[in-house]
């Protein structure tokens, strides 16, 4: 079932136009072909426009914020909302520092978002307006768990519903809503918390789903999950090291197929 939307992206090739961090950049230009994209950096302000008008998606992600990005983020969301094309944000942070919540907000007022990914508490600072986190990580005491989950299902409902949006939710278990349908994903393995960017790097899988995929945006999000966790199981073996695991976490991605996304896919619809 899942299988599918991974093969429209293997078919369509899409152009995916990222506004990531510098951090992560590498990874995810790299997984973004790996899963059979395209993918275009660019976030100087007098050519994003320019750029997301030949892409067929964009991703927005403030890791690395800074004022002169934050022009680029608006200018390119807005072509990209004008041309029609799925614009995902990532909040990376969005509670640490007043720039970065203030700046989410921002976006949210000028830019209609196709989906929003982040860990717990970057989402309810985005659903709540405050929040707190662990630097760019997840607050432990916000952790989804089964007495937990009807509350963060409420918000993220309601997130979903205020800016049309999936909302996905992701740790060590996902959790995705577009205020209609709901579900949790069990794919992943522990080791892909300690590795830098594998969250951008699912937020720029997410921006090549959504392009191949427009008429079913919550299933290629649920798939996009999918895939990311799948492939870090397939890439844990006993006593592997990170840059090994992060090294064949991009080898999975790069050799997945439609078969092997629904024989692993852990998808529970709420």
């Amino acid at each position: 079932m899942y299988g599918q939307y991974l093969e429209q992206v293997q078919q369509q090739k899409p152009l995916v136009h990222c506004i990531t961090n510098y951090v992560t950049v590498n990874d995810c230009a790299n997984i973004v072909l790996a899963c059979g994209a395209s993918p275009i950096m660019a976030d100087e302000a007098k050519e994003v426009e320019d750029i997301t008008s030949i892409c067929n998606s964009l991703v927005i992600n403030i890791g690395t914020l800074n004022e002169r990005t934050v022009a680029a983020m608006v200018k390119a969301g807005k072509r990209a909302n004008a041309l029609g094309h799925p614009v995902i944000l990532d909040p990376v942070g969005a509670g640490a520092s007043a720039l970065r919540t203030e700046t989410v907000f921002q976006l949210l007022r000028e830019v209609k978002f196709t989906a929003i990914r982040g860990n717990i508490s970057e989402i309810k600072t985005v659903a709540m307006g405050s929040g707190t986190t662990k630097g760019v990580d997840a607050d432990v005491a916000d952790e989804i768990n089964e007495q937990t989950l009807p509350e963060v299902l409420q918000f993220a409902r309601r997130l979903a519903e205020e800016t049309g949006a999936v909302i996905i939710i992701t740790g060590k278990q996902d959790l995705l809503t577009d205020g209609v349908h709901s579900c949790l994903i069990s794919n992943g393995h522990a080791m892909m918390s300690r590795i830098t960017g594998s969250g951008c790097m699912l937020t720029c899988l997410l921006g090549a789903y959504l392009a191949a995929n427009k008429t079913n945006l919550f299933a290629a999000c649920a798939a996009a999950v999918a895939e990311m966790g799948l492939a870090g199981e397939m890439a844990y073996q006993p006593n592997c090291g990170t840059l090994t695991f992060r090294t064949r976490l991009l080898d999975a991605v790069s050799t997945m197929t439609g078969n092997m996304l629904d024989g692993g896919a852990k998808i529970e619809a709420l």
